[in-house]
């Protein structure tokens, strides 16, 4: 028996029946042709940050951590190659010592290239798409062992899909990124009345290159954050070392005292959570942008994020409010909330529209489920599609009903892997059984 595999927050675990950890995309093809022969189905897997289902294996078993190199960079066209098993938190130092960088980043560097493109990750600013955007080939491992390689101008249809394709597709062993010249962010974080945070949104969110939001339920104060691209020669005033310590203890180690004591005693989670809001420092740095994108997320928690069409974030918001007010649900953790331009990736959260994401995040030691259920419920009002790497219940029929292209993407699915090698049950559930597939039972968390 393997040992047991959990994600980052541990809601979801596998057994898988073997583990292997390729080096090449050679020994890629030899592990699919393996499953075939046994019988198995097939997930690559990252660094395990996906809340949902997507990279469970209850059979093969590919752990990318080996398959982790630079392949190539043109610092002239900025177009680089990695190999899918890449860290976000390696790739920025490699680069920068190129003189390049991501376009955009999320909040967070754990995860790998492969699977932050493939669930749909992205970052905050009305003029920038999510980190799948910046992607111009890619080389997958097909169900039937063949090595394709896609583009713009290379098999175009699959490469529209496959850029965000949940894993269904193929497994990706090489992407090719349309980098940047390096840049600098001036970062401001201010906290605001979440009531002016609402009543300015239009402002804030056209006025900065990137602009987001934190907002902790049972306070009446967000968070704001802003960010202004700056050429990498402008000064830089990063955030000092003792400062960044205590930042990190009291986002760390100290909120998670916090909300441990809020578990324990579930009526002191309102006043926590006023207190994390008052403590939430406002400053002004400026630093390469890979040193401000991304945060230290120390403390585990269960999060769900849905995408909706920007012009409804300020009703959704205020929904949400009541419903935490009036039912008196005790949240440990903020929303979070950013927006992202229009893209045509047919999966994409963002496609054919200019989005507003927000999520919802439970200390994972409490319970969350009557307060996830009722973000989603509020959020599919207005047309949420669900972060494919994040907490929903949502089906394939639901989710057609919110993606024009949904059928086309199943179609080339059932296409190119009608036997569901490269499903899951998770998968099984979001797109629907491939034709010649059985369907596999949930394994229990």
């Amino acid at each position: 028996m393997t040992e047991v595999w959990r994600n980052w927050s541990g809601n979801e675990t596998a057994h898988p029946v073997r583990v292997l950890r390729p080096e090449s995309t050679a020994e890629v093809v030899a592990a699919v042709e393996g499953a075939v022969r046994d019988g198995l189905r097939v997930k690559a897997i990252g660094s395990g940050h996906s809340f949902s289902g997507a990279a469970v294996a209850s059979g093969v078993q590919l752990r990318l951590d080996r398959l982790a190199g630079l392949r190539s960079v043109d610092a002239g066209s900025g177009l680089v190659t990695v190999d899918a098993g890449m860290p976000l938190w390696r790739l920025g130092p490699l680069l920068a010592s190129h003189g390049l960088a991501m376009e955009i980043m999320g909040d967070i560097d754990r995860q790998t290239v492969s699977g932050a493109i493939s669930t749909g990750t992205h970052g905050s600013g009305l003029r920038f798409g999510g980190i799948a955007t910046q992607v111009r080939a890619l080389k997958l491992v097909l169900a039937d062992g063949s090595v394709v390689r896609c583009s713009a101008d290379e098999r175009p249809e699959l490469f529209r899909a496959a850029r965000v394709g949940i894993g269904a597709l193929g497994v990706v062993t090489e992407v090719t990124l349309q980098c940047v010249e390096q840049f600098a962010l001036h970062a401001r974080d201010t906290a605001m009345p979440i009531a002016e945070v609402l009543d300015r949104i239009d402002e804030l969110t056209k006025d900065d290159d990137h602009f987001e939001f934190f907002w902790f339920p049972h306070s009446e104060t967000a968070l704001t954050r802003r960010f202004d691209r700056l050429p990498a020669t402008a000064p830089l005033k990063p955030i000092g070392a003792l400062s960044r310590r205590i930042d990190e203890t009291v986002s760390g180690l100290g909120f998670d005292a916090l909300c441990r004591l809020g578990t324990a005693v579930p009526a002191l989670v309102p006043p926590i959570a006023r207190f994390a809001a008052r403590a939430m420092s406002a400053r002004e740095f400026t630093d390469l942008s890979p040193r401000v994108f991304a945060s230290p997320r120390d403390v585990r928690f269960h999060e769900g994020e849905f995408a909706i069409p920007r012009e409804h974030a300020v009703d959704a918001l205020r929904e949400l409010k009541r419903w935490i007010d009036t039912t008196g649900e005790r949240v440990s953790f903020p929303l979070e909330v950013r927006f992202a331009a229009p893209d045509d990736i047919p999966l994409s959260t963002a496609y054919g529209r200019e989005s507003c994401y927000i999520a919802f995040h439970q200390y994972h030691r409490m319970p969350y489920r009557r307060y996830f259920d009722a973000c989603e419920e509020i959020l599919g009002s207005y047309g949420g599609r669900p972060h494919w790497g994040k907490m929903h219940t949502l089906d394939a029929p639901t989710l057609r009903s919110r993606y024009e292209r949904f059928d086309e993407f199943v179609a080339l699915r059932d296409e190119l892997d009608p036997t569901g090698l490269f499903a899951n049950p998770y998968l099984d559930r979001v797109l629907g059984l491939a034709p010649e597939a059985v369907p596999v039972a949930p394994e229990a968390s």
